[in-house]
C-alpha cells in the first residue's frame, strides 16, 4: 500500500472511503470495505478545531497505515489537516478534493460523518451529489453498545482490553522505544523492557497485562509471550514516574534503543504495593504462568 500527500494522491479513484478512522475498528472496517484508496486526516481533526478536547489517540499514522494496509487497501491518502484546511467549506470539500483532485467514482463514509467548516457536511450532502456513487454505512453494534473511538478509549483506559480488541478487531497495540529503566526487574528475576508513555496516546489503565510483543529489528524473533506492567510500580520508591515495563518470557537480547510493539490481549490484575519483593516475585511467577496460558492460544498477524 502506498501511503501518499493530497497532491501525490493517485486521481481516478473507484472507490475511497472517507473518514479519520481513529482505531480503525469494526464500523471504520465496514466503511473502509471494497475500496481501493482510503483519505484519512492527520493530525486528528479536533487537535486543531479544539485542542483542549483532543482526545487520546488509539492508532497514531504509522500503526493506522499498517491497519489499513492489511485491509487490502491499495492507497492510503494523508491530509494534513491544519487551520488553514479547517476552513475549507464543505463544498469546497466536494468540489476541489473528492471531485477535482481524486476524481473519485464512488465514495462511502460512515451515517455520522461530517466535514467542512463547522461541520455543515454530511453524509446526506454526499448521497444527494450525482457526480459519484455514495455508500453509507450504518453505525456497528456489538453485544447491544455502539461501536466508537470514544467508547473504545475508554475500555482502554478501564483496562478493558480483552472487550476494546474485540470492537477494534484485533488487540489495541501501542509502539515505543525502549528505555533504560531502573534495573529493578533484572533484580527480581524478571528484567523488563521500558517504554515510557506518550500522553497523547491512549494507554491501559494500570495494571498486569498479557501482550504479544514484537521486534520489528528483530523479526525471526517471531510474537513473544509477554507480562507487562502499566505504572508506577509503588512497591518500590522509584521516583521514576509511569512506564510501561514488558518482561518478554523466555527471550533473552538488549532492546535498548530499539522499537517495541505490544499487543494487549488481557488483564490480569491490578497494580498493588506488595509487602515485600518476595511477594512481589511470587505474584509475577503467577503472572507469568497465566500469560503464558494466555499468548500460547493467541493468534498474531506479524505486525
Amino acid at each position: 500500500m502506498r501511503t501518499v500527500s493530497l497532491e501525490q494522491a493517485t486521481p481516478g479513484v473507484s472507490q475511497l472511503a472517507i473518514g479519520t478512522f481513529d482505531g480503525v475498528h469494526l464500523g471504520h472496517r465496514d466503511v473502509i470495505a471494497d475500496a481501493a484508496s482510503v483519505l484519512t486526516f492527520d493530525p486528528h481533526p479536533v487537535s486543531v478545531l479544539r485542542p483542549s478536547h483532543t482526545p487520546r489517540i488509539l492508532t497514531p499514522l504509522p500503526i493506522k497505515a499498517d491497519i489499513i494496509a492489511s485491509l487490502g487497501v491499495q492507497e492510503l491518502i494523508v491530509i494534513d489537516f491544519d487551520a488553514a484546511f479547517a476552513t475549507r467549506s464543505a463544498a469546497e470539500f466536494v468540489d476541489e478534493v473528492i471531485v477535482g483532485r481524486l476524481a473519485a467514482a464512488g465514495v462511502s463514509v460512515g451515517e455520522n460523518f461530517r466535514f467542512g467548516r463547522a461541520a455543515r457536511g454530511d453524509a446526506g450532502m454526499l448521497a444527494g451529489d450525482s457526480r459519484f456513487e455514495t455508500r453509507v454505512v450504518a453505525l456497528r453494534e456489538l453485544d447491544g453498545e455502539v461501536v466508537s473511538s470514544s467508547h473504545i478509549r475508554s475500555l482502554i483506559a478501564a483496562g478493558e482490553v480483552g472487550r476494546a480488541a474485540r470492537m477494534l478487531g484485533a488487540p489495541f497495540e501501542l509502539r515505543g522505544t525502549v528505555v533504560e529503566g531502573d534495573r529493578r526487574g533484572r533484580e527480581l528475576g524478571f528484567p523488563t523492557a521500558n517504554l515510557v508513555p506518550d500522553e497523547r496516546l491512549a494507554e491501559p489503565g494500570h495494571g498486569v497485562y498479557a501482550c504479544l510483543a514484537s521486534i520489528p529489528s528483530r523479526p525471526a524473533s517471531g510474537a513473544v509471550a509477554a507480562a507487562v506492567n502499566v505504572g508506577v510500580r509503588p512497591t518500590f520508591e522509584s521516583g521514576r514516574g509511569e512506564l510501561i515495563e514488558a518482561y518478554l518470557i523466555d527471550f533473552d537480547g538488549d532492546l535498548y534503543g530499539g522499537e517495541l510493539r505490544l499487543r494487549f490481549l488481557e488483564r490480569l490484575r491490578g497494580e498493588r504495593r506488595f509487602e515485600s519483593a518476595d511477594a512481589l516475585i511470587a505474584a509475577m511467577y503467577d503472572d507469568v504462568a497465566r500469560v503464558r496460558a494466555i499468548c500460547a492460544s493467541a493468534s498474531f498477524d506479524g505486525r
